[in-house]
């Protein structure tokens, strides 16, 4: 989940926290997996809360070297928009503001911008990986074995 959320074309399929959802299923799926007794619901809400806020860590992990790399393209982009495309003057403003921010100023910002979007994940991820493992119990849960039968010869 963390790292899907991280990638830029494909956190696309987040868009209604399907990364998010599915990770707390599959960790449901996981869990009964190692389970011979079936998945209560409560357990499964458990194994996705905990997923959720893993997979927020992760994505917080993997999203700075990949906003670190991709950064100098989105400047170059919108430099290239800028020289292109006819804009109105307040929008050329903020865009060319965007370019020239000094190394201080972006540093503080780039920081700003992962604390709080590893907040917002982990809040994301609570909530929405809870509800997927919750379903995940229910769609995985296997059924309990029957009840054994023990034959005790007569005695005499």
């Amino acid at each position: 989940m963390g790292v899907l959320s991280a990638l830029p074309l494909v956190a696309a399929g987040n868009c209604c926290c399907l990364w998010v959802v599915g990770g707390g299923a599959i960790a449901a799926y996981l869990l009964q997996q190692h389970q011979t007794a079936p998945l209560t619901p409560a357990d499964g809400a458990l194994v996705g809360l905990l997923a959720g806020l893993i997979g927020a860590v992760v994505r917080f992990a993997v999203s700075i070297p990949i906003d670190l790399v991709v950064a100098p393209m989105e400047q170059a982009m919108l430099q290239r928009m800028v020289e292109t495309f006819t804009l109105p003057p307040e929008v050329r403003d903020v865009i060319e503001r965007y370019g020239r921010r000094d190394s201080q100023m972006s540093a503080a910002f780039f920081i700003l911008s992962s604390v709080v979007g590893l907040m917002f994940w982990l809040f994301l991820g609570a909530i929405f990986s809870t509800l997927g493992g919750l379903l995940g119990a229910v769609i995985f849960r296997k059924n309990p074995p029957p009840p054994g039968v023990i034959d005790i010869p007569p005695q005499g």
